[in-house]
């Protein structure tokens, strides 16, 4: 086969199993683990090798930029105390261990086992945050762990690259350290110029495909000025997406942030589905270059990998919520994380894109990159599989979960912005006036009172049903020709602003819960 019908039939597999991950509390990237076993496993797949700078910019920055852009900042105030001890604290300790493991057992060059140490130690949050969302865990430990698989890229990433550097020019030099020194300020103050300077350009592209395909290209090439610069291409796009995300004049309309939404879902989707493909491709080769006596080291070896990893960052959660229990200075404003919400955060340490695109950068003349890269891709595998299928099950053993806590929050904000909005026109004259505030009125009381919230869903009902004979209507019209396609378009997307007006099927009110 083929790499271009290698995959075709990957992607067709992964929507496949997409499906099966919706209906199920499998999350999407366990099973797209499993698809990566099975292209390895697939006779006469292509081997496609990848340069490292290509590979970290193709898989890493748009990733980043996305969780950026969804990730608050007053989040990041709140709780810098866990979000320091996970995605500094968890990697340092994660990488430390794995390279002692590496130093001890395989015999790598410091350099090289730190480099190990820094592919398998950041956490992904995709395969976790799938499972959260359907668990209904308390925010908090949704938000440390999906600001923890922000911050801990960068960690990690500024490990690979400076232990990359160090083994690939032999030691340190002052050359080399004050390259390293500089990479950091100079990542973050070099992100925040390119988003002031792209900041004055989004007016003028927003909401056209110009505008999406802008939006790919600004994040590759500010990546790629980083990286030529030597500073920190991490934390040089973080930095860059973070401005842009908090600045008002970028702030997108409707139109354009559904597009954008749909546009960088699909890409983060198919990087995923394409960085397991190759990994099960240069996997295939691997192991099938490799003595029977070197392959069953490498197996060992990738086993105790993954006893380090796993192992290390229960250890350290457990421990950050002992002293976390003991010193109010450590968890500052914060509750306490209980038992069970540790256990679970400690449990959430599923490997994905992050350590598979570091483990393609490493160059085809690395020491041991052989082991390194089976020793990777196995601690991706088994990770996803096995703490993905049972994390589910832990949280239902535990009874973790937010109480309703997510529902209330949304009712409660739902009846401020409906008390705004009446606030916003109270002052207007006429009957068009008295309207608008007795239809506002009407959905702000649906939120409080359970008898009109009765009365509202079944408005949403009776218009969602009038939206859907328009969409037949309009579907008719076009196919008997009585319009063009340029009027259906509009047409079409005026009835999808509508539904979405409509919103969704069920409201609850704020007493409810």
């Amino acid at each position: 086969m083929t790499f271009f019908e290698s995959l075709i039939a990957l992607l067709l597999m992964a929507i496949l199993l997409l499906q099966v991950a919706r209906r199920t509390w499998i999350p999407y990237p366990t099973m797209l683990a499993a698809a990566g076993v099975i292209v390895a496993l697939i006779p006469g797949s292509p081997v496609i090798r990848l340069d490292g700078h290509t590979a970290l910019a193709l898989f890493i920055a748009p990733v980043l930029v996305d969780a950026a852009f969804d990730f608050p900042l007053a989040a990041i105030r709140s709780l810098w105390r866990p979000l320091l001890a996970l995605a500094v604290g968890a990697v340092l300790m994660t990488t430390g261990v794995v390279a002692w493991i590496g130093w001890a057992f395989a015999g790598l060059p410091i350099a090289a086992a730190i480099t190990l140490g820094a592919i398998v130690a950041p956490p992904d949050a995709a395969a976790a945050t799938t499972v959260l969302r359907s668990a209904k865990l308390p925010r908090r430990t949704v938000e440390v762990l999906t600001g923890e698989s922000l911050l801990n890229d960068a960690t990690a990433l500024l490990l690979f690259s400076a232990a990359l550097a160090v083994q690939s020019h032999g030691g340190i030099d002052g050359g080399v350290a004050l390259r390293l020194g500089l990479a950091v300020p100079g990542g973050i103050a070099l992100g925040i110029a390119c988003g002031w300077v792209h900041r004055y350009v989004v007016p003028y592209t927003r909401g056209t495909l110009g505008g999406n395909l802008l939006e790919f290209v600004n994040t590759f090439l500010v990546w790629m000025i980083a990286d030529r610069l030597g500073l920190s291409a991490v934390l040089c796009v973080v930095a860059m997406a973070m401005f842009l995300a908090n600045s008002p004049i970028v702030r997108a309309s409707a139109r354009s942030r559904i597009q954008s939404f749909a546009v960088w879902g699909g890409v983060v989707f198919l990087l995923n589905v394409l960085a397991f493909l190759l990994m099960g491709m240069q996997v295939r080769e691997i192991v099938g270059d490799m003595p029977p006596e070197r392959l069953q080291e490498a197996l060992k070896f990738a086993g105790l990998v993954v006893a380090g990893v796993v192992v290390t960052r229960m250890a350290w959660v457990m421990l950050y919520n002992r002293l976390a229990q003991r010193f109010a200075v450590i968890r500052g404003p914060l509750k306490a994380p209980s038992l069970a919400q540790s256990i679970v955060v400690g449990w959430c340490g599923m490997r994905g894109l992050v350590t598979m695109a570091t483990a393609f950068a490493l160059p085809t003349d690395f020491p041991h990159r052989d082991m390194i890269l089976l020793a990777a891709f196995g601690v991706v595998l088994a990770t996803l599989v096995v703490q993905g299928l049972t994390l589910t099950p832990l949280i239902r053993l535990l009874k973790l979960h937010d109480g309703g806590a997510e529902e209330r929050e949304m009712a409660a904000a739902r009846k401020s912005l409906a008390d705004v909005a009446l606030e916003a026109i109270a002052d207007a004259k006429g009957t068009v006036a008295e309207e608008t505030r007795r239809q506002l009125e009407i959905d702000r009381d649906a939120l409080v009172d359970a008898a009109a919230c009765k009365a509202f869903e079944e408005r949403q009902r009776l218009k969602r049903a009038a939206i859907a004979a328009q969409r037949d209507r309009l579907f008719a019209l076009r196919d008997e020709e009585k319009i063009g396609e340029d009027a259906y378009e509009v047409l079409e997307e005026e009835l999808d602003w509508r539904e979405l007006a409509v919103g969704p099927e069920d409201i609850r009110t704020i007493e409810e819960g």
